[in-house]
C-alpha cells in the first residue's frame, strides 16, 4: 500500500478494533459541557490521555501496549458548546448536525425501536433541558476490569475538577432494571472464563472489517476485505471512504468542515445500542429449523451468511458435508490462511442466492460485487458496494439470564465509522437492511436487523439452485429480532484537531 497515514494523528479506535488486541472490557461515558472555557480545559486534559493509532511495540522507540485506552468524540451540539467558529460549524454534513433521533424515519426506528423506548439518556429533549444533551463520548477499553475502572476514576476526577464545567450524564439501563447508570458497560461474551468473539444470538462476530490504503498490517489481508477488481484481483479501498481529508472512491474529498486541520484525519462515528430479542430469536429458529430441510444450524447460517460456531461463510460451506470439510481445512490452516478462508470469498458463483440468501445479514451489509447484475457493467465489479462500506467497532453488553425470554438488558453496542454518515451508514440501513430493491427482493428486509412488524409481516425467500428439483423455502412472519435502544452521531477529531479545540484556536479563515 503506497499511502502512508500519520498514525500518531489518528485516534486508535479508528484503526484498531481493541477487542482483538485483548481488551475485552469497555465503558462508554457520555458528558455534557456546561461552560465553554472549562469544557476546553477538560478536552485538553482528556487529549493528554487519548490513545493514538500508532503501532505498539514497533520501531526504535517502541510504544508499550497500554492496560487501558481512551478515545473521545463529540456531537454537533457539543462542538457548538465548545464554541467552534460558526464558519466551521456550518461545514459539517446535515445528518451530523441533526443527530440520530431526528433521522429515525430514515433509519426505520419505529415500533419498539422508536425513541420513546430508548434508554433515558437518549430520550431527553434538548428543548427542555440543554444540561441533559449528550455532547461528548469517551470510550475506555481495558485489558482487565481493574484497568478500566482505574481510568474511569481518572475521568471522574477531571470532571470533578472542572467545577461544574462538565458533567457525566446518567440514564443507561443496567442488568438489575435500573435506568440511571452513569455509563454503558460492554464486554466480550465469555466461555469457560475466556473472552470470545460471540454475540448473544451465538454468532461469531467482528469478521472482515474493510482494508483501505495506508492501513498498517499485512498486504495479503486485502483479499476479501478490500475492493474486487477484474480478473479475481483485490485492492485496498480509498482512504477517504473512512478518514476525512483523503480522496475517496470517487476521487473526491468527503464533505468536511474548515479548516483542513480540523477535519483531516478525523471521521464520523455512528453509536447505536441494539437490544437482542434472544427468546424470540431462539423460538423462531426452533420453529422454522424443525421444518427447514437442512436443519436448525444451516438455517441459522442462512440468516446471517455465516455458520454460528466459527464464522465459516456459507458460500464456501453451503451444507453440512462441505462445512465438515471446511472445518478440517480451517483447523490445519495458518493464521493468514484462516483469515483468507473467513473473508476471501465472493458471490461470483452464487448470483442466484441459493447459497447465501439475498436477505442474509452478510449479503445486505457487504454485497461485494453481486449487485452488478449485468456482467461488465462497471470498470470495477464492486462499484455499487465500495462506497457503502463501514468500519465496525463495539462489544456486546449485558448477560442473557433466560434464553427463552426477550426482556432483560442484553445486546450489542455497535459503532460504525465512516466519512459520510448519509452515504454509508444511513444508505445501508434504509436501502439494504429495510428494503430489498437493490437485491431484486422487493420489500423483503434483512433477516436479523430488519424492522419487521406484525402489521406488515416480513418474509424472505431462501433460494435453491436453478437445476434443483426442490422448491425455495419461504420464511414468513419474521419477528423483530433486534430493537434500537438509543444512539447518536459523533465526530472523532484527529489529535491535531483535539489540541486546536482545547486551545480555542480553530480558525476557518
Amino acid at each position: 500500500m503506497s499511502k502512508v497515514l500519520d498514525l500518531m494523528d489518528i485516534q486508535g479506535n479508528v484503526i484498531r478494533a481493541y477487542g482483538r488486541y485483548n481488551f475485552p472490557y469497555a465503558r462508554y461515558v457520555f458528558l455534557n459541557i456546561r461552560d465553554g472555557a472549562r469544557g476546553r480545559e477538560f478536552v485538553r486534559l482528556v487529549t493528554e490521555q487519548v490513545t493514538t493509532a500508532v503501532n505498539w511495540g514497533q520501531g526504535p522507540n517502541p510504544i508499550e501496549k497500554p492496560m487501558s485506552t481512551v478515545n473521545v468524540a463529540f456531537t454537533y451540539p457539543g462542538l457548538k458548546t465548545l464554541e467552534l467558529p460558526r464558519a466551521s460549524l456550518i461545514g459539517f454534513p446535515m445528518e451530523f448536525v441533526m443527530g440520530m433521533k431526528k433521522r429515525v424515519d430514515i433509519l426505520g426506528d419505529d415500533k419498539r425501536s422508536a425513541p420513546e423506548y430508548w434508554d433515558p439518556i437518549w430520550k431527553e429533549s434538548r428543548e427542555h433541558d440543554r444540561h441533559k444533551d449528550v455532547h461528548v463520548w469517551i470510550s475506555i477499553n481495558g485489558q482487565t476490569r481493574a484497568a478500566m475502572q482505574e481510568k474511569y476514576e481518572w475521568l471522574q476526577k477531571i470532571v470533578h475538577d472542572s467545577a461544574g464545567g462538565v458533567a457525566i450524564l446518567s440514564g443507561h439501563r443496567g442488568d438489575d432494571g435500573a435506568e440511571h447508570l452513569p455509563f454503558q458497560d460492554v464486554h466480550a461474551v465469555f466461555e469457560d472464563g475466556k473472552p470470545t468473539s460471540k454475540e448473544h444470538f451465538g454468532y461469531t462476530d467482528g469478521i472482515g472489517d474493510p482494508v483501505f490504503e495506508g492501513l498498517p498490517g499485512k498486504p495479503e489481508r486485502v483479499v476479501g476485505r478490500g475492493k474486487q477488481l477484474k480478473g479475481g484481483k483485490w485492492a485496498p479501498l480509498a482512504t477517504g471512504e473512512f478518514i476525512l481529508g483523503h480522496r475517496d472512491e470517487a476521487e473526491e474529498y468527503p464533505i468536511a468542515p474548515a479548516p483542513q486541520l480540523l477535519s483531516r484525519n478525523g471521521t464520523f462515528m455512528v453509536y447505536r445500542k441494539l437490544h437482542e430479542n434472544v427468546g424470540t430469536f431462539n423460538s423462531y429458529l426452533e420453529q422454522e429449523g424443525a421444518k427447514y430441510p437442512g436443519g436448525k444450524e444451516l438455517l441459522a447460517a442462512k440468516f446471517v451468511g455465516r455458520w454460528r460456531d466459527n464464522g465459516a461463510p456459507i458460500v464456501s460451506a453451503p451444507d453440512a458435508a462441505s462445512k465438515a470439510q471446511w472445518d478440517a481445512r480451517f483447523a490445519a490452516a495458518t493464521p493468514a490462511e484462516r483469515d483468507r478462508m473467513l473473508s476471501g470469498f465472493t458471490f461470483d458463483d452464487d448470483m442466484d442466492g441459493s447459497k447465501c440468501p439475498f436477505s442474509s445479514h452478510l449479503r445486505r451489509i457487504n454485497p461485494r460485487a453481486s449487485l452488478e447484475l449485468t456482467p461488465n457493467a462497471f470498470d470495477t465489479p464492486g462499484a455499487l458496494a465500495n462506497r457503502r462500506r463501514v468500519i465496525r467497532r463495539g462489544l456486546p453488553y449485558g448477560e442473557v439470564k433466560d434464553a427463552a425470554r426477550d426482556d432483560g438488558n442484553h445486546g450489542i453496542v455497535i459503532m460504525m465509522i465512516n466519512s459520510s454518515i448519509n452515504r454509508q451508514f444511513e444508505f445501508v440501513q434504509q436501502q439494504w437492511i429495510n428494503y430489498g430493491n437493490d437485491f431484486r427482493a422487493a420489500n423483503d428486509k434483512e433477516i436479523i436487523l430488519g424492522n419487521h412488524d406484525d402489521e406488515h409481516p416480513s418474509k424472505a425467500v431462501l433460494q435453491v439452485p436453478a437445476d434443483s428439483d426442490e422448491a425455495p423455502y419461504f420464511l414468513s412472519k419474521i419477528p423483530r429480532l433486534v430493537e434500537t435502544r438509543g444512539g447518536d452521531y459523533f465526530f472523532i477529531p484527529s489529535m491535531t484537531a483535539l489540541r486546536m479545540i482545547a486551545k480555542g484556536i480553530v480558525d476557518p479563515t
